[in-house]
Order: C-alpha cells, then structure tokens, then sequence
C-alpha cells in the first residue's frame, strides 16, 4: 500500500461513516470535489457504487455495509501507528469515542464520568449507543470503542475491567399495602411485576430461580429503562426488581419504597470491556481510566466475590 491508497482508505472510511459526500469531505478537510473524484476512484477500484441516492440523501450499497467496519478498524490502527508516540495531552484532545452502555451506566456513573471529562478534556466527544448482545463484535471490527455492561461469556481476546458490583432489590409505591413488610415468596409471586428488559428479551435469572421451584411471576409491563420502569411502580402496585444503586436514586424522586427481595440473588459485576488492538491508545487508555476513577466515587461498597459472567 503506498500513500496515495493509504489516503484513499481514509476518504473510502469517511465516506462509509457519513454516507454523505459533503460531511465525508468535511471530516477529513477535502473539498467536496475532491472527495466526489475520490468516490468514483473508490467505485472503480471496487467495482461497486458504494454510495446510491435514496429520496434527499443516500445510502450504502450491501458491500459498502460490510466494508464498513472492517475499513473503519483498518483507519483507526494506521492512526494508533503513527499517534502511539505522541505526548497525550486531554485538554487539547479533538477526538470522538463510541461506547456501549446500559441504562444503569447512565444513572450510576454517567453524571460522575462527565464532570471529569468536563474538567479534563473539553473538546471530547462521547457518542454512548445502547448495548447489545453483539458488543464484543463492535470492538473488534472497530465500530465501538469501549463497552460497559453485564456480560456472558466473552471473545478470549476481549480485555476487561470490573468496574462497579451491585445487587438486585424490589421496589414497591410508597402507598403499597406491602410497603414496610417482608417480601415473601408467596406476596412476591402474588404481585404484578415490570420488569426491565433493555435488550428485549423477557425473562433473567430471578425467572431462572422461581422456574427451579415450580414458580412463575406475572410480568405485565416490559420496558427498555429504569426510569420507565420505576415510573409505572410509582402509580401503580406494581413491583419492580432492579439495582440496588439504581433503585436508591430512583427511590428519592419517585418515593418508591425498597425491600429486599424473597429469594437470595447473588451481586454481579459490571464490566468494562475493550479490544487489545486499542489497549495501548494514550488517550483511550486515560478514558478508561477515568471510567475507574467514576466508577471508584459513586462506590464504596462493592461485593467480594461477585458474579462476573
């Protein structure tokens, strides 16, 4: 690959990230014309239109989709190759990350996580996209920068980092004939529960624990957020099973009650997660690192021996 290609798989990675010739020319600092000659070099190079008119705007061909990620990845380690040596200074840093997270990353550590970039890196910008069962896949085509969440069993080469622990509780109405009294199993399956389903999918592991005992709860209301969650519970008699951090912020502004829930459920670790391939980034590595540091002030109380699957 000689530079002139190298210059060309930039524009192509622009062009695939914007789907717009104006904003692909604009991110890189190219004329519109220039980058509207370097689309037809790319089309003819690759035997394909890559960009199409759809209505005002336009769209990706199939094989501009599939090229996308893998031509983004490519970009980001030429730049690692050439920036790994640089001095990494946050207050100058011009720079986007793309990271997935959860609903809970928001209400526990987000407000903590932008004071200090605030404070430390004011040109940085931070584009959070919701978490999805494919997150490892996104950091390794390079999609995705960082993830956070409650993962299963992870690709061998993904590197992680425990950031918070947590447990689940129960939250009732402030007015719930049960507010104030043990949850039993029997009132806890006699109940109408929400339930937070952030990724679509009914069902987790207190539905895993009360299968084992020939038990069933009646979920009524299934929705993407805590926050919409905690809202219908607050009027209703509804009952709701979430995090126990997540549950104490709520509780204050909704005047939601908490109660221990009636089977023993064991504390989980929120992971953040990232490709080797980014590892030794200067500048991803301090946003890491500020992770931990909003992780470690919103914490006091994390659980030894947490369930980290």
């Amino acid at each position: 690959m000689n530079v002139s290609d190298l210059s060309l798989l930039i524009a192509l990675d622009a062009l695939l990230q914007e789907s717009s010739v104006t904003r692909a020319a604009r991110r890189v600092g190219l004329s519109t014309p220039a980058m509207s000659h370097a689309l037809a070099r790319m089309r003819d190079r690759l035997g394909d239109p890559l960009l199409v008119r759809a209505g005002q705007g336009m769209v990706l061909t199939t094989r501009a989709q599939i090229l996308k990620p893998r031509v983004h990845s490519l970009v980001a380690q030429a730049e690692q190759l050439f920036t790994l040596g640089d001095t990494f200074s946050p207050e100058t840093v011009d720079r986007e990350f793309v990271i997935n997270v959860t609903d809970y990353v928001h209400f526990v550590m987000g407000s903590a996580l932008d004071r200090m970039v605030r404070q430390q890196a004011p040109q940085l910008r931070l584009r959070f996209v919701p978490a999805t069962d494919e997150d490892a896949e996104a950091l390794r085509q390079g999609s995705t920068d960082l993830a956070i969440g409650v993962y299963d069993e992870l690709p061998p080469e993904i590197m992680t980092q425990i950031l918070i622990t947590d447990r689940p509780v129960c939250v009732l109405r402030k007015g719930h004939a049960l507010a104030g009294q043990r949850m039993t199993l029997k009132r806890f399956v006699g109940l109408d529960h929400v339930q937070v389903a952030p990724r679509g999918r009914p069902g987790g592991r207190m539905d895993d624990l009360l299968h084992a005992r020939g038990l069933e709860r009646r979920v009524l209301r299934a929705v993407p957020s805590f926050q919409a969650a905690a809202a219908l519970v607050a009027d209703s008699d509804y009952v709701l099973t979430l995090s126990r951090r997540v549950a104490i912020i709520l509780a204050a502004s909704l005047e939601l009650v908490i109660v221990e829930p009636p089977l023993k459920l064991e504390p989980y670790a929120v992971n953040l997660i990232w490709h080797p391939r980014v590892d030794a980034d200067p500048a991803h590595r301090w946003l890491r690192e500020l992770w931990v540091a909003a992780a470690a002030e919103v914490t006091g109380d994390n659980h030894v021996g947490a369930r980290n699957d």
